[in-house]
């Protein structure tokens, strides 16, 4: 795999025999390296260095001139309300496919015949970051096996990996695919759904507030294991907690199996044991079923759950007793209420 020292000096070189600001990012826009400034410097560049990484906005703007279909430098013009000055996109092609771009601030000499003496040196990045590329993959095909559930499977696998892990799911946005191989050292990495992230465990909450910032809905972080051998035990943590961030929202966006509390309970159930409780409050509809679980959830404090729900607090009581009459179920009876709100709880995970 690629060392980012290779990069950044292939990024200082064509800056010095340009003469041009430059930066270079992965195709997601994650700043990779960067040259020293050289003229005028604009907001995207100075956002881009500081932040590591390219807003939504102005990925949009540059994106609408081609530059994921070119396979030449893009020459994009100044916009003077954005801010924005004028550039050069070169897209890192390796083999037709794109994995980065080069980025060089216009300074007056950034013609066709300076741009080809550095066009080696452009191609020596765009190989770099495809072997990254390539590497990541073919450790992501071990770490499936590393995390299967069949003892057969994960008895092949020949990665070495110092513990403790911990592994991170997460679901990726429709809009967005994650470019994996642009995690840091030392995470592992498979495509999926949801994708499945190996990290140390002192990296991994870090890892998946970041990962799923940048390509995904929702995360969840299974507990460490000392032997990575027994990653595939927090695999099915994460999936879990995973699933209970979509369904709760009081866990989104990164559910830590750890922090679940009873929720580990319920989602290990099976299909049909969740369907088993969700039938105690089958009777009621989407807003007294709203109202019952902000009640329990809260205590039974009803004066909380008023405010909460933005009702009056008889209108509360109405339909507590509403739903009461519905499930023939008394809430200020333990068994009753608890039957209740696990009833709540397994309709959402269905």
């Amino acid at each position: 795999m690629y060392k980012a020292t290779d990069l950044q000096e292939i990024v200082d070189e064509i800056a010095r025999v340009l003469g041009a600001s430059a930066t270079l990012e992965d195709r997601s826009f994650r700043l990779l390296a960067y040259g020293a400034q050289h003229g005028d410097i604009d907001t995207v560049r100075q956002e881009s260095i500081l932040r590591r990484r390219a807003t939504g906005e102005v990925r949009d703007y540059f994106e609408r001139y081609g530059i994921a279909r070119a396979h030449d430098p893009v020459r994009i013009p100044a916009d003077a309300d954005l801010k924005v000055l004028a550039r050069v996109c070169w897209p890192l092609r390796h083999r037709d496919v794109v994995y980065g771009y080069l980025w060089l601030l216009e300074s007056g000499s950034l013609t066709d015949d300076a741009l080809a003496r550095v066009a080696p040196l452009v191609s020596r990045a765009a190989a770099a970051l495809a072997q990254e590329a390539r590497s990541r993959q073919d450790l992501g095909r071990s770490l499936t096996l590393l995390l299967s559930a069949d003892p057969e499977e994960r008895a092949d696998v020949s990665i070495e990996l110092p513990g403790p892990v911990t592994v991170i799911a997460v679901r990726e946005s429709q809009e967005r695919v994650a470019a994996l191989w642009t995690l840091p050292r030392g995470v592992l990495a498979r495509a999926g759904s949801p994708v499945a992230l190996l990290a140390p465990a002192h990296l991994a909450a870090e890892v998946a507030q970041t990962t799923q910032r940048a390509y995904g809905t929702v995360a969840g972080l299974g507990a460490p294991r000392a032997d990575p051998a027994d990653a595939w035990q927090s695999w099915r943590e994460a999936k879990q907690a995973l699933r209970i961030a979509e369904h709760f929202p009081r866990f989104a966006p990164v559910a830590r199996w750890e922090d679940l509390g009873v929720h580990r309970l319920l989602a290990r159930l099976g299909p049909g044991d969740l369907r088993e409780l969700a039938a105690e409050v089958a009777a009621l509809e989407p807003e007294l079923a709203q109202t019952v679980e902000a009640y329990l959830d809260l205590g039974g404090h009803a004066n909380k759950a008023a405010a909460e729900l933005g009702i009056h607090r008889q209108t509360l009581y109405y339909r507590l007793g509403k739903a009461e009459r519905l499930t023939h179920r008394d809430l200020s009876d333990g068994d009753d209420r608890l039957a209740v709100h696990l009833g709540l709880k397994a309709g959402r995970l269905r």
